[in-house]
Formats: structure tokens, sequence, C-alpha cells
């Protein structure tokens, strides 16, 4: 007879599944055991849980089907919730099977115990106790079908006594895969809507994560409009190729003409975006926002006109009651503000002075170029996803991948190890912080274990350099986020994943073609400035009051070289701005 844990694994293969992220332990015996047995799905095998769950995360971003992680009872299981709280937020389908301890335990304080149904619930779409193999079938086949339609996580606890038990009789095995709708809003919201857009001059496009799919539809109704297009970044591997209405990004990480684009707009369209910074909105114009979560809809702007529905079948339906505009002024003028941006931000990119750090731009720009075509890009955290966000070019086939709503630390590597795994013959290159590789840095060694040649680029400034650039807007002395680190290079070396350091910007293609024409993964520590100032397209009064504190407590505190060293560094920045 099949066990719950056999049936499970057989669920979860005619769905689709072909590998399972996760550390063995006791209480998840059962279920390793019957992965062996069946021999059609991979156990691959992390160092921490927590990259468990971004793997899974980031496979289920590059396939956009279920991905799923597993861990042991208590603190094994815990560890995934990092990286569920991640792929939730990012909105992917991720089942993760947490196992628990035995049933008959539960409640009297047993060893490693906790309560995984009440700590998973937050991170996740669907989360259920299974406490009878009865339960399973039906509350396996909920939460595959809640993580693959909702686009989240979905935990199923299950005591390890369980797994090893006699299947029910009455379970029979069923595939679940996303179903496929056309989801488009009401005629009169559509008119209401076209009403709105019809009667601005000046229509501008926010655009992010939810036109992925749909990059036909969003170049017709900017040319219907004459709008140019903003995107989010998110957005951007879905909205900058192939585009002659883009103007960039806006947001912290963006740059002006973004941020011009949607100021003198007097309506704006917002299509598939959760854009969370509320001050880089404009004021008193007409906003008509698409989201297919009608929760989405008004939680940062005031929305004149609602539409729920996928930005694909929303946008069709409303093409033909749109007027085509012939006025291209707005469109003309933006467009050429990026093209300025676009070169000021190209020019930053420039090798520096023999002996000094490389520019992290430089760096960026490399990377760009050398990359092959249809790379995935995986992005840490901090300053990483600044010069990712600027420097990278999306052609339609590349990949942008990062924790950019839940903004985790250290969500390169174990990423990169999920991409890769999926898609063993692509190029899968991290931008990665010299915080954030020390931080999982255990997971070069599941690089070296599973044979996954991730190119890993690491930005060393001996700094958590976007604390240190947020301490100084808001007028604190740097403290606390020096780092002294390891000759990365070596330590990759050691574990047997290539290791290259780059100390000037001569050596810096010559490592690069190296890596990335390395059969195996590969690591290059790259030394790149730690004073690079990165302004965000739009400079408040405080915080040029808390650069302005900064400085003067800085200086009092013994720190004028740093300010002088900063000034040198990114005086060109600052006279642009």
């Amino acid at each position: 007879m099949p066990t719950v844990a056999d049936n499970i694994i057989s669920t979860l293969q005619a769905s689709g599944v072909r590998r399972i992220y996760g550390l063995p332990g006791d209480s998840l015996n059962g279920f390793t055991d019957a992965l062996r047995r069946n021999g059609n799905i991979e156990w691959t095998h992390v160092r921490h849980e927590e990259a468990a769950a971004f793997a899974a995360g980031a496979e289920a971003a590059v396939t956009g089907e279920l991905a799923v992680c597993a861990a042991s009872c208590g603190p094994g299981n815990l560890h995934l919730i990092n990286g569920l709280f991640d792929a939730n937020r990012s909105r992917v389908p991720v089942l993760a099977i947490a196992a628990h301890i035995p049933r008959d335990e539960i409640g009297g304080g047993y060893f490693q115990e906790t309560h995984p149904q009440e700590l998973f619930r937050e991170c996740s779409q669907y989360c259920e106790l299974v406490s009878i193999p009865e339960q399973l079938p039906h509350v396996l086949e909920i939460a595959m079908r809640t993580a693959i339609e909702r686009r989240g996580v979905a935990v199923v606890v299950i005591p390890g006594e369980v797994f090893l038990a006699e299947s029910p009789d009455s379970w029979t095995v069923r595939p679940i895969f996303k179903t496929e709708s056309v989801y488009h809003p009401a005629h009169d919201a559509l008119v209401k809507a076209a009403e709105v857009l019809n009667g601005a001059s000046r229509v501008t496009i926010l655009a992010g994560a939810g036109v992925a799919g749909a990059h036909d539809e969003l170049i017709q109704i900017a040319a219907s409009l004459k709008a140019p297009i903003v995107h989010a970044l998110r957005g951007k591997e879905y909205v900058e190729y192939d585009n002659p209405y883009d103007v960039g990004m806006t947001g912290l990480l963006g740059f002006s003409s973004g941020y011009r684009a949607m100021e003198h707009c007097d309506a704006l369209l917002m299509l598939g975006t959760d854009f969370p910074y509320r001050p880089f909105f404009p004021e008193g114009v007409s906003v008509v926002q698409v989201d297919v979560r009608p929760e989405q809809i008004g939680r940062r702007v005031a929305v004149d006109v609602p539409l729920v529905g996928t930005v694909k079948d929303t946008v069709k339906a409303l093409l033909p009651m749109l007027t085509v505009k012939a006025d291209t002024e707005h469109l003309d003028q933006m467009t050429a503000h990026y093209r300025r941006a676009r070169a000021d931000l190209d020019r930053l990119a420039s090798p520096s002075k023999p002996g000094t750090p490389l520019h992290p731009q430089f760096v960026a720009a490399a990377i760009d170029r050398l990359a092959s075509e249809d790379a995935i890009f995986i992005a840490d955290v901090g300053t990483p996803s600044i010069w990712a966000a600027r420097y990278l070019h999306m052609n339609g086939q590349r990949r942008l991948l990062g924790s950019y709503v839940h903004g985790s630390m250290a969500n390169a590597l174990p990423q990169g190890i999920g991409a890769q795994s999926c898609q063993p013959g692509r190029q899968i290159v991290t931008l990665t912080g010299d915080g954030g590789l020390a931080m999982l840095m255990g997971e070069l060694v599941t690089l070296r274990q599973q044979h996954l040649p991730v190119k890993i680029v690491v930005f060393n400034n001996g700094a958590l350099s976007l604390v240190e650039l947020e301490m100084k807007a808001a007028g604190f002395v740097n403290f606390g986020t020096d780092l002294d680190n390891p000759d990365f290079a070596a330590v990759a070396r050691a574990i047997g994943v290539m290791g290259v350091t780059v100390d000037t910007s001569d050596e810096l293609e010559g490592a690069l073609t190296s890596a990335f024409t390395h059969v195996g993964p590969a690591l290059i520590d790259v030394h790149v400035a730690r004073q690079e100032l990165s302004l965000p397209p739009k400079v408040t009064l405080a915080q040029a009051k808390g650069f302005t504190l900064y400085a003067t407590r800085a200086i009092l505190s013994g720190g004028a070289d740093e300010i002088i060293e900063l000034a040198k560094t990114n005086l060109r920045d600052l006279v642009k701005e």
C-alpha cells in the first residue's frame, strides 16, 4: 500500500513539479524516503532552509509554475519563513511542506515544538495543519490550487508520522494546473475610464509587473494615448524593451525622467502596479488603475476609475473606446528628458582612476554588455538593486529577479540556486552585495554540490552602503555599517568554486568574460567605491537637511576625510540634480 507521502509525491509529479528544495530531518523522513523511492522528483539539498524557500520562489518566478520547498519540524521549517514571505509578496506560486512534531505531543512543550499553522499564516495565502491522513488529499489539493491561482504561498503542516501512514483508499491522484480565463471590467467601467483618458491632454502610464504577457497591449495603448511609459522596478523586464514610449523608472531607485513624466501629467493610467512610494505620485490628477486584485486598487493614491481585470484583457477591451490622440508634445518632452537622463547615467559608468576602487556603475554596465542575450539577472537588496535598475537592459528574453517587495538581504545567491536549477542551460548572473553574500555564504557549497554554474558578481565596498545612504539622508553619522570582509574569491576557491578578485577597472572585462565562460559556478569579487552616492529622482527638503546635518556631525566626529571623499566622488551627480 502506498503511504501518504507516496501519494503527495505522486500528486506533485503529476502536477509538473520536478524538484523540491530543502533540508532533511527526522520528522521529514517519511517524505524524503518517498522521494527516494519515487526517483522522478529531484531533492535539491541546500545548506539553510531560508535558501530553500528563496530558491523555490525564484523557480516559480522564472517558470510561472508551482515550486516546492520542505523542511523538518520546529527550527527547520521556521527557517523557511523569510523566503516564503518574499515569495508570497512577490506573488509567485510556492508550496511549502512543513513537517511537525508527533500529533500526541502537540501542546505539551515537546522538543522543537512550534505551531507552524499559526507562524506561517501571515506569509501565505493558505496554511493548514493536517491531523489525520484522511485530511490530506483534500487539504493538499486546496493548497496547491490556492498557490497556483492566487499566485502566492500555501503551507501544509504535517506531523511526521502522518507521512508514514497508509494512504486513504479514497485518494485519487489528480494533477493540479493553472486555469486560463478572460478577465476584464464591465462595459460601464471601461466607458468611464475612456472618458477620463480621452479628456486628458497629458496622459502618463505607470506600469508594473502586472503587464507581464501584455507587452503588445501596453505599446498599443501608449501609442493611442501618446503617453510616456514609466515603469516600477518589478515591471522593468516587461516594459522597457522594444518600447519607443519608455521614459525609465521612478521611485527611490529610479531617475529624473520617470519622476517628471508623472509630475507633469494630467491623467495617470496605472497598469498592474502596486508602486508603494506615495511621494512620487502626482497630485491633483485623474487616476485610472487596472489590477487583477481589487484590493490593490487605491492603496497608494486616490483612484477615480478602478478597473479590475488582467492588463492584457482590460487594455484589449478599452482600446476601441479610446480616441487616438494627435498631440505628441507631452510624449516628446518626456522622451527627450529620458534621453538626457540616460546619457547622464551612462557617463557615470566610467572607469575609475588607477589605484582607486571601481565605480559600481561601470561594473553594472560591463555585466550588461557581456552577459548573454537571455541571461537571468538577480540583484541583492541594497545598492546592487540600484545599479541593476539603472544599467541592466532588458530585451524581452532577459529576466530580472530580486526581493523587490519584501526587501530581504541575501536574496540573490539562493534565488540563483532556484533559477539555475530550473534553467540548467541558461546564464544566471547575480549582482550580490558583500553583506548579502556573507549572510548566506554557506550556499556557495550548494552551488558546488548541485553543480550549478551560477555567476556571482560581488559588489564589495566593505559596508552596508544603502543603509549608510539612508543614515546620511536622515542626518545620522554612519555607525555599525562597516564590514571587515574576508577574501571572498579565496573563500570561493576553498569551497571549490572559481574565484577571481578585481581591484582595477582594466581587470574587470577579462575577469567577467572568464567567469561567464567558465563551465561551473564562479565568483568575481569586485572592489567598488564605498562613497558612491545614488540620488533618487526626487530629493525632499528633509533629505537635503539630513545630508547637511550628517556632514556637520561627521566633521565634528572627526569624519572630514569621509565628507571630502563623498564630495569628490559625487559632485557630478549633485550638480546635475
